[in-house]
């Protein structure tokens, strides 16, 4: 379980107040905040992430298919003011894409889930993967972070009909509130899970623009995630120096960009229960499979932008992590209309 995984707190107040959970739910949530010697206030006033582990605490026998369901119902919960730092910067955007941008900043407030990006001549891809340790917790998040984020983009600029969130699994047997809210802007049984945003989209202008109010608060972002970053997680460094130059970036340099013995690192590493392998085979299949939706790129040259030395090489690497070759998982995506 990821122990930094958290929900921010405006947002698990706001969902504490709403009809979103059983009164059982919340008399639970409530018995753990005075267990951990904590109010709602005092939570919003320290802006401090709520621990998704939470979650499995008040649900233990949540599954797959409850998660989703209730990620959507937390979804109709969401407010421009829920995410704290972000939300200036939120309804200050001038644009659809500056909304967008912000996603860049979302470890100030949340390790629990983490978006990757890929963009061609027609569409925004944003990919989706969840950061708790736990299947169901993933699920919880992703399905949250991405319904919620539609409902901000139509309260921001009007109904966005053309942007839907893809997830990775079966439409839920039970009905799930949330997709009535939604029609046709969910998709299930996706390959991956993410959200499609056409380009001509990412023009659109939001209703509340404030250009002054948009520069200063990213600046202060850029600050938050600069403090995060020290001491911070030694995995979360790992993750961004691969990021800079995934072909390139092995062990050694790694182990140098951050200023580390590479038996420093690997200790490090495991102190935090994982290995600078996992690490980046995790960052390059998160990569590979948002890549691998556009088929405008040759596998070919996804293979040498992720530092594979040929498509065989890659191609074994991928069936590892997924089951498939990379042909195999592009032709399963093909009736995803992604262009």
């Amino acid at each position: 379980m990821n122990t930094g995984a958290g929900v921010p707190p405006l947002a698990f107040v706001q969902l504490l107040n709403s009809a979103a959970l059983r009164p059982s739910a919340v008399a639970h949530f409530r018995r753990i905040m005075a267990r951990e010697g904590c109010s709602e206030l005092e939570l919003v006033r320290a802006d401090r992430q709520v621990p998704v582990q939470w979650f499995r605490e008040v649900h233990p026998s949540l599954d797959a298919e409850a998660a989703t369901r209730l990620g959507l119902a937390f979804a109709e919960q969401a407010q421009l003011t829920s995410f704290g730092p972000l939300s200036l910067p939120l309804v200050s955007a001038a644009s659809v894409r500056e909304v967008f941008e912000l996603l860049d900043y979302l470890p100030v407030i949340s390790a629990a889930l983490r978006p990757h990006f890929h963009q061609n001549r027609t569409n925004l891809t944003v990919g989706l993967t969840g950061h708790t340790g736990d299947l169901a917790l993933d699920r919880l998040v992703i399905t949250y972070g991405g319904a919620a984020l539609l409902r901000l983009l139509d309260m921001l600029s009007g109904p966005q009909s053309s942007v839907t969130l893809h997830l990775a699994w079966a439409t839920p047997s039970q009905p799930a509130p949330g997709l009535d809210a939604m029609p046709m802007r969910v998709v299930f049984d996706a390959p991956t899970s993410f959200i499609h945003v056409p380009n001509e989209v990412l023009a659109m202008p939001c209703r509340f623009p404030d250009p002054v109010a948009y520069r200063l608060a990213i600046a202060e972002l850029r600050r938050a995630l600069e403090r995060n970053k020290q001491p911070g997680s030694i995995t979360e460094s790992v993750r961004r120096a691969i990021e800079n130059d995934p072909g390139n970036a092995d062990r050694y340099i790694v182990a140098t960009t951050l200023g580390l013995s590479t038996s420093t690192l690997k200790r490090r590493l495991e102190e935090e229960g994982t290995t600078f392998r996992e690490v980046r085979t995790s960052l390059l299949r998160e990569r590979a499979i948002v890549r691998l939706l556009d088929h405008t790129l040759p596998i070919s040259q996804i293979a040498v932008d992720l530092g594979y030395s040929d498509h065989t090489n890659f191609s074994h690497a991928f069936k590892r992590w997924t089951g498939q070759s990379p042909g195999e998982f592009r032709r399963a995506g093909s009736r995803i209309r992604t262009e």
